[in-house]
């Protein structure tokens, strides 16, 4: 199953492969010096934006991994992006950005849902891709989503295999015909609204905020930052286990606790402030009122606090120096650092300086964990890390607490409530579709309700399967047609209708002209005893038809309907007619039932019972882009009060 890629199967996972295009066969140690050489200059290139990135869980990493079976050897990455999607759309970005970059380089993407590019897409994909033959045909090429198609037909293209395709197959089909693979233009735009806004984004992704914690903790996220991800995981994802560390911290004592600034994630900051809890007595960390006006920063803090004591506390400080790898050791280190300098890291700050040590601080930790990351069973722990760095880091808590005075501001986090119209906005724009437009009272009087009832129409018009129903996807657009006349003559066609009946539903010759001439011939080609069988089956449905109308016609039914108006009394003779005709009815007369108003009427009851909320009636209509005004009729009205 190697050929066909395997899907991710640890949840919330990416993994990311990038080919060498033309795939030559040749020494496998050239290729991998080759790929090599690749992985050093695509992580030196992007390290501007991958090294102050603050992942949830683990970084964006390539390394080399070998050929197996019908699958080249190729760079290979997986990331744990846990509860921030962004991460996952970050590596997006990145991924199609290195095939900008390099065009001899093909990637492939996929989670643990598979083709989540196809799935970001879904409204937009040809018919005849499905989960089932979609393996191998996705591929980022030259920055540009690739599709690989599927012939109509065997044999009709020669360089399209008719099953999925293996990964030697794609990438000889890529290299051939990159033209004729390009994805269409509205699958690319789905897939690129996604990872719009990048690398801009990635600072519109952070929180600053005041925190009280102890100097340690802050002497710590100073020289690495992504390390509050890990203190705010151990803190959320807390066991009671954990907490008994927590009952008398060791590690970051109450008493050395400082306010200074720390940037979160949006999520990570959300997940920190979202959660209540209450410090043990005897930990020491005691909160202010809630209206003390730096409550926030002492909770954060606090909450801070026990996920580094967390951390701490499931690692013996004396763990093997075998682990503690110098980055600078490694052949790799002096060409990494060089390619920094020549793409502008340090940005021109001058070197020995505080801020050029602390930019290269991070290089060294994005090198040991990205371009020369040892097997996980070296690779020292969040914890283990954290007591490294405190061996080794001065503390000077009264200089620290001087520079409390000169903290930059908080952001702002009324991100964090969400009122219904951002809500709408967002889902509208997750949706791929315009915003809204703002329903004016002069709007609301002027509403066109000929909207719903076309809308509807033009649902029921499309294809239903078991697979589900398609929706009108620009009902504005084009007019919505629906002769109810034709519908009806079709329909009695079918039923066997007489030329010698009566009924105003007959067909007349000049309607009979309409019928397909494939319908025709399917009713001349009947066998005769066929044919009688048929006839039959459908005298007997017309005479249940029948029947059901005399049952029909004694009850209260027909006034649960709206009814056309008569634009013109009958005549006598139609009358006595109707009489004879309908003596069986008990002479009543059915008015025909006005399908638009009573589908409008049901549609507006509907949505008015959903009283604002989400329901059947507006789900449907907006999916087909009609916005019904809110209802402002029946509002509740307050009761006068007694004086």
């Amino acid at each position: 199953m190697e050929e066909n890629m395997k899907f991710a199967t640890v949840e919330d996972t990416v993994e990311y492969r990038l080919f060498l295009i033309p795939d030559k066969p040749g020494d496998p140690e050239e290729r991998r010096e080759i790929l090599q050489k690749y992985i050093e200059r695509i992580m030196t290139q992007f390290a501007p934006m991958l090294v102050p990135y603050i992942w949830q869980n683990q970084p964006f990493n390539l390394r080399y991994k070998p050929g197996k079976g019908n699958v080249p050897a190729h760079i290979f990455g997986i990331t744990k992006f846990g509860d921030n999607i962004e991460d996952e759309w970050f590596i997006v970005y990145i991924v199609k950005q290195i095939t900008k970059e390099f065009p001899e380089l093909v990637a492939r993407i996929e989670d643990n849902d598979g083709e989540f590019l196809l799935i970001e897409a879904a409204d937009f994909l040809p018919k005849w891709l499905d989960p089932d033959n979609s393996a191998n045909r996705v591929f980022f090429h030259q920055g540009e989503l690739c599709i690989i198609p599927a012939p109509k037909k065997s044999g009709t293209v020669s360089w399209l295999p008719t099953t999925p395709p293996t990964i030697s197959q794609a990438l000889s089909i890529i290299s051939t015909h990159p033209e004729k693979i390009l994805a269409s233009e509205s699958v690319r735009a789905a897939v690129n609204r996604r990872i719009r806004g990048y690398p801009e984004k990635i600072k519109a992704s952070l929180h600053q905020a005041h925190c009280f914690l102890p100097a340690g903790i802050a002497a710590v996220l100073k020289q690495r930052p992504r390390l509050v991800a890990a203190g705010v995981q151990a803190f959320y994802l807390r066991d009671p286990i954990d907490l008994r560390a927590c009952r008398i911290f060791k590690t970051f004592l109450p008493e050395t606790r400082i306010m200074t600034s720390v940037t979160f994630t949006k999520c990570l900051y959300a997940q920190l402030v979202q959660q209540r809890f209450v410090p043990d007595r005897r930990s020491g960390y005691k909160l202010p009122p809630p209206c003390h006006p730096q409550y926030r920063a002492h909770e954060l803090g606090m909450k801070l606090a026990h996920g580094f004591e967390i951390l701490c506390s499931k690692c013996s400080p004396h763990f093997s120096d075998s682990k503690k790898s110098l980055v600078t050791t490694s052949p790799l280190w002096a060409g990494f650092l060089e390619s920094l300098k020549k793409n502008d890291y340090f940005k021109g700050l001058m070197e020995g300086s505080v801020q050029y040590q602390e930019r290269l601080e991070m290089a060294k930790n994005y090198f040991q964990l990205s371009v020369n990351r040892p097997e996980s069973s070296h690779a020292m722990s969040p914890g283990e890390e954290i007591l490294t760095l405190l061996q080794t880091v001065q503390l000077d808590i009264e200089e620290l607490k001087k520079e409390e005075a000169y903290l930059p501001p908080e952001d702002d986090e009324r991100w964090l409530d969400l009122s219904p119209d951002q809500l709408d906005q967002l889902l509208q724009e997750a949706a791929g579709k315009k915003e809204p437009e703002p329903t004016s009272k002069g709007r609301e009087e002027n509403y066109d309700l000929t909207q719903v009832s076309e809308s509807m129409k033009a649902f029921i018009s499309k294809v239903s399967t078991h697979k589900g129903a398609e929706l009108p996807r620009e009902p504005s657009e084009a007019p919505i047609t629906f002769d109810a006349d034709s519908f009806l003559n079709y329909f009695d066609k079918i039923l066997g209708s007489k030329s010698h009946e009566s009924d105003s539903d007959d067909l007349d010759e000049e309607d009979s002209k309409c019928l397909d001439s494939d319908d025709d011939l399917d009713l001349e080609t009947q066998e005769p005893g066929e044919e009688a069988s048929v006839k039959g089956t459908l005298d007997d449905l017309k005479s249940y038809m029948a029947q059901m109308d005399q049952e029909l016609a004694h009850t209260s039914l027909a006034k649960s309907f709206t009814t056309q108006k008569q634009m013109e009394p009958l005549s006598q003779t139609t009358n006595d007619n109707s009489e004879e005709e309908d003596s069986g009815t008990g002479g009543s007369v059915m008015t025909p039932v006005d399908v638009d108003l009573n589908l409008v009427s049901n549609i507006l009851e509907s949505y008015s019972s959903q009283a604002g909320l989400a329901g059947p009636a507006s789900n449907l209509l907006q999916s087909m882009g009609v916005q019904l005004p809110d209802n402002d009729d029946h509002r509740p009205t307050s009761k006068p009060t007694k004086d």
